[in-house]
This record gives structure tokens, sequence and C-alpha cells, in this order.
């Protein structure tokens, strides 16, 4: 989550304007610049910079409180952040279960694969004097529950990239989750070239 200007200054929300400037004048002779290593002092200016800023706001009162209210509109409640929280948890639980019963269903599709190899070189002396159409029949069973399977694969992987959708529009209806994300499109290139691409695919 993006740091507020309170956060900035190292002070309470509540805090009165003299300790507001008295805050910033100590902030300001600890950061400033000039009293820096010459390495570090373009850090040390948008340190600076954010230390104006927020000054700047805070210590004009119709301006603190417009800052206040927008604070107190993206602020979610303590119900609210842990009912997300637990719903969170419970989607995880459950992504963790398909998953494992994903594992499973590749062992045992694996397991029966090697079965059938050990058939096929059990029965092959035998093959040729198999009934064409129980032969027949007999591989078009062994396609149909093939099918079943790669059915049921098809099912799990839906439902998990169903759940991952949810989450992640959960996560995007939480104001400081939707602000990161738009911060990390935003300052990240490799991820915005990805998205964009996604984006014009869909196009």
């Amino acid at each position: 989550m993006k740091e507020n200007y309170y956060e900035i200054l190292e002070i309470d929300k509540n805090a009165s304007p003299e300790i507001l400037e008295k805050a910033y004048k100590t902030l300001v002779k600890k950061y400033h610049p000039d009293l820096q290593k010459n390495n570090l002092k373009n850090n040390y200016e948008e340190k600076i910079k954010k230390i104006n800023e927020a000054y700047e706001i805070l210590s004009n009162p119709e301006k603190r409180e417009e800052y206040n209210l927008i604070i107190k509109n993206n602020e979610i409640s303590e119900e609210n952040y842990n009912k997300l929280y637990n719903e969170n948890i419970n989607l995880k639980n459950e992504i963790n279960y398909l998953k494992n019963n994903y594992i499973n269903l590749e062992k045992n599709i694996y397991n029966n694969y090697n079965n059938m190899n050990n058939y096929k070189r059990n029965t092959n002396n035998f093959e040729n004097n198999i009934n064409k159409n129980h032969y027949n029949a007999y591989i078009q069973n062994f396609k149909n529950r093939k099918y079943k399977k790669n059915f049921k694969d098809f099912i799990a992987l839906i439902i998990t990239i169903f759940i991952i959708i949810t989450v992640f529009f959960i996560l995007w209806h939480i104001p400081f989750t939707k602000n990161y994300l738009i911060n990390l499109y935003n300052n990240n290139s490799i991820i915005k070239f990805i998205i964009d691409l996604f984006i014009n695919f869909l196009k």
C-alpha cells in the first residue's frame, strides 16, 4: 500500500500543527541532501521531496481535511478486512485441495499407463489370435476411458483457472491491493509489456 503523508512525516493522524511542524523540521535536518554522502544525495533528494509534499498538504487545514477524507474513504474496516482475509484463506485451501487431487489424478493416469504397457507386453504373443471385433471393441473402450480422464483433467484445470480469477477479482476490489497492482503495472515494464500483449491478443 502507498505510504501516506502521516507515515512520511512519522506522526499520528491526530497530531497537532505544532507537532507537525516539529516533525517536519527534524526530518529536513535528518534527510537534507547536502548533509549526505555524494553517492546517496539522489536518494535523499527524493526523500526530501516527499517530506515537503506531505508537509505542504498537512500544514494547510483545508488541504489536510480533504486528505483525511480521502484516507477515510480508502480505508477498509477491520471486520471487512478479516472477512476478506478468511475468504482468501478458504480459497487457498480449495486451490491446494484441487491441486492435490490433480496430482493424484496424474499419478493414477501414469500408473494406469504403465499397467497398460505391461499388459500389452504380456499379451503381445497372443494378440494375433484375438478376434478382430473383440480387439477393436477393447481398443475403443480404452480410448473412451482415456477421453474421460482427459475430460476430468480439463474440468480440474477450468476450476483452478476459475478460482484464480475469483481470487484476483476479490483482491482487485480491495483498495490497497488494487493500488499495489496498478503501481506494479505502471512501474514494471516487463509486466506492463506482458499484460499489454495479452490485451492486444484478446482484441
